[in-house]
């Protein structure tokens, strides 16, 4: 019988950090994963950014993720030889003299000096509608998901095993200390599958979040992300920009929409001041969580089955650190974040087989 050391189930952006960490160790690894064109990992712009949210505040545990996802990020690109990876600076206009006003004054704040590149007071940038002016931020960009995804891949078929398939659970045998699928054993699975989750998962509380995006063609300036309302990040092709993303919670049907075409256009047209040719839409559904906290851990009665899910709209950022979290978690028994942990989901939501 053949042995690895891991099988991971599914690989998006959780379960292609995941190959990466197990790879870098030395693990033996079989991943099992049919790619769908509409996961979020394929279709997402790929953007990371400190500062979010309406209010612009720190994202969560900033200091730790942003400087291990550049680190992450360039050392892959290193071993597999391709270009995924763009820091770039982020533009958000400012809609007031007041906000204005506001980040000038938080731009002294020690708590955002590592993320503030500067505070312009007037309109900075060609062909963005930036009267007040705005802020700049660094340690931002884009990861370029599919050319990622796809890098990774080639790195699992050299050194590990891909099985281009559906996990059949008919076939997959769980014991306590460890599983057998297809003839071949391992002491750990580990579900990636985002919002496909399996039977040994399906009580935890993964949401679908449907996000939209739109490819344009536009002159805009290519060394910078512009980010209010909607953001607009560079294609694959030079003169492409992708724009997003719409966030439905209701609309788990697949296809794109026109209603979002529609809000998408709109908040482009209020950013930019320059025509655009509209090329393309796409959608894709995002595993979000009530407490959008990623969920990591095993199985409430089968400790060799293991979960990493959850990431929702910040995949980017958090896959990379996470996914070392979970190593340290299986092999060096480091105790999990409780913020994190499967184990504050299982008293509300798991109810044991009878």
């Amino acid at each position: 019988m053949q042995t690895v050391d891991y099988i991971l189930v599914g690989q998006g952006l959780a379960g292609s950090a995941m190959a990466v960490q197990l790879l870098n160790r030395g693990r033996k690894i079989l991943v099992i994963d049919q790619p769908i064109h509409n996961s979020s990992s394929r279709v997402a712009a790929g953007l990371f950014n400190p500062i979010t949210g309406k209010k612009m505040v720190k994202t969560w545990m900033a200091d730790t993720l942003f400087p291990y996802l550049h680190e992450f990020y360039r050392q892959e690109e290193i071993k597999s030889g391709e270009k995924f990876f763009f820091p770039m600076p982020l533009y958000r206009p400012f809609l007031s003299v007041e906000e204005q006003n506001e980040w000038m004054a938080r731009s002294a704040e020690p708590l955002y000096a590592d993320y503030i590149e500067a505070v312009y007071t007037s309109s900075s940038f060609a062909h963005v509608r930036d009267p007040f002016g705005g802020l700049l931020l660094k340690q931002c960009g884009y990861l370029s998901t599919t050319p990622y995804i796809e890098a990774v891949r080639k790195r699992i078929e050299q050194e590990g095993t891909m099985l281009y398939e559906q996990l059949e659970e008919e076939h997959l045998h769980v014991e306590r200390d460890g599983v057998i699928y297809k003839g071949i054993r391992a002491p750990r699975i580990i579900f990636c599958q985002g919002t496909r989750t399996s039977k040994w998962f399906n009580w935890v509380p993964i949401r679908p979040l449907k996000g939209e995006t739109i490819l344009v063609e536009a002159n805009l300036q290519e060394n910078i992300i512009v980010n209010r309302g909607v953001y607009i990040v560079p294609g694959l092709h030079a003169g492409e920009w992708r724009v997003g993303a719409t966030y439905n919670f209701h609309d788990h049907d697949p296809g794109i929409t026109t209603e979002a075409k529609t809000e998408l256009e709109e908040k482009l047209a209020e950013l930019i001041d320059t025509p655009y040719k509209w090329k393309s839409q796409e959608w894709g559904l995002r595993p979000t969580t009530p407490d959008r906290r990623p969920i990591l851990g095993s199985h409430p009665e089968f400790p060799s089955v293991i979960i990493f899910n959850g990431l929702g709209t910040k995949g980017v950022s958090l896959t990379p650190y996470f996914s070392e979290v979970l190593v340290r978690w299986m092999e060096n028994d480091i105790s999990l974040n409780k913020l994190v942990d499967i184990d504050r989901y299982k008293s509300v939501y798991w109810t044991s087989p009878k």
